[in-house]
């Protein structure tokens, strides 16, 4: 009995994996193409091609379903700008990175601005969320490389400020700025940044 068990569990948990993988790119998909409006967990369960039941296991409710979108989608970003390409990942000076990691961001959230919003917890207890840590000790380390002297672990708060997803929609939805404005924005921050610190401006 002992082998049938261990033999059809492996299995399960890789059809498991399998449809949590679907439903999300599913529910993702969704978002992108009509927003957070109406949507219900028996249509991304419809989209995909999975029964409600299993979307409801995996994810519990429709706000569970919104995080594990954010989780997803943060995983994604956290490998492009650890270990990814230049500029945003290992192999360009700092500077440089600051600006494609703000550019990044701003994209990303243009996609899931409406899901972090929806799913967006306390005021104060999103300051402690994994993923702002995460960020935010990414952005501490570029500028302690750029500005050593300098207060890194405050300028990386202000900094992070800056890429709020409230903000960047409240810029966007309703002060009529284009994402590429917000972006040339940043670019114009982190250089103002390093020059008066004494910074030369790297030119790409």
């Amino acid at each position: 009995m002992a082998k049938t068990v261990h033999a059809t569990s492996a299995p399960l948990r890789t059809d498991a994996a399998r449809n949590r993988s679907r439903i999300l790119e599913a529910a993702l998909r969704r978002v992108e193409e009509r927003g957070l409006s109406d949507l219900t967990m028996s249509e991304v369960a419809a989209l995909a091609g999975v029964g409600k039941g299993t979307v409801f296991r995996h994810f519990g409710d429709r706000t569970g379903l919104l995080l594990a979108l954010l989780d997803h989608s943060e995983q994604q970003f956290h490998a492009s700008f650890t270990s990814g390409p230049p500029p945003l990942g290992p192999g360009a000076p700092a500077e440089t990175r600051l600006r494609a990691f703000g550019h990044a961001v701003l994209r990303q959230m243009v996609n899931t601005v409406h899901v972090c919003l929806a799913a967006q917890m306390d005021p104060m207890r999103r300051f402690t969320a994994s993923a702002y840590r995460v960020r935010l000790a990414h952005v501490a380390a570029l500028l302690q490389e750029m500005l050593p002297a300098e207060d890194v672990e405050l300028l990386a708060h202000v900094l992070m400020a800056s890429l709020d997803p409230a903000l960047t929609l409240t810029l966007v939805s309703q002060h009529d700025m284009t994402v590429d404005r917000v972006e040339t924005g940043w670019d114009d921050l982190i250089s103002r940044l390093a020059v008066s610190r004494g910074r030369v401006r790297y030119d790409e």
